[in-house]
């Protein structure tokens, strides 16, 4: 790990996609329908109680979050999100960067950035494997209350209810610990449609679709995401 006040000309090649366009939408996305889960019982993150839900996981795992950049250290740096959620981002020589759709290198992270984090997730830390800075705008605590979020707040409950659609076999604890290109294709498709969280994990579940596991905040829990990687529900 270099110095931030080196510059690094880590790039990389691939087309990012933007958290807060439309290129991720809400599939039947009607309060009530479907079936409801249990209700969550490990903690959230940040909290003592509540929220967290049951799917059992070993260690750290793909996931990420979106926010403002607030810091900056030689290390990585730390955003917050549009739900008011801490988070930390180690920077690794592997972590490659995106200006919009463009290869960038770290110097692009500044203070002030709205910037998407994809990487490895243990509680509300993200060692980074991809960095998106993203256009101005595309995040910010109205997106967070137009989709319904519900942020995190020490003692309160969690919210109960059920958004959309949740896969009718879904039961907490099922599925399999996704990775690589489809845990992130879902994650960016949970925090578009759910900002303001961190996503601590993906299950793939039997029947395709993927549980998209969110902490940071009080609703939602449990983002569902199809084969499409189009958010079809949430709950708690």
């Amino acid at each position: 790990m270099f110095p931030r006040k080196l510059t690094r000309s880590i790039v990389v090649g691939a087309a990012a996609i933007a958290v807060a366009g439309g290129s991720y939408g809400i599939v039947s996305a009607t309060s009530g329908s479907g079936s409801t889960a249990a209700a969550s019982t490990a903690p959230a993150a940040g909290s003592s109680s509540g929220g967290g839900g049951s799917n059992a996981r070993s260690g750290p795992a793909a996931g990420g979050s979106s926010g403002t950049v607030s810091s900056l250290s030689t290390s990585g740096f730390t955003i917050t999100t549009s739900a008011g959620q801490k988070v930390t981002v180690k920077e690794a020589s592997s972590t490659t960067y995106q200006n919009g759709t463009r290869p960038a290198s770290a110097s692009a992270i500044t203070t002030g950035e709205p910037v998407l984090v994809l990487g490895t997730t243990s509680s509300t830390t993200i060692t980074a494997t991809q960095v998106t800075v993203q256009p101005a705008g595309s995040e910010g605590s109205a997106a967070s209350s137009a989709a319904g979020v519900v942020p995190f707040q020490q003692g309160a409950p969690a919210t109960s209810k059920t958004v959309g659609q949740v896969p009718a076999d879904y039961t907490q604890g099922s599925g399999t610990l996704a990775s690589g290109t489809a845990a992130n294709k879902a994650t960016e498709a949970a925090l578009a449609a759910y900002p303001g969280g961190v996503v601590d994990r993906v299950v793939e579940l039997g029947n395709g679709d993927y549980e998209v596991h969110y902490i940071g905040v009080n609703w939602p829990h449990h983002i569902f995401v199809n084969q499409d990687f189009k958010v079809i529900g949430a709950n708690d």
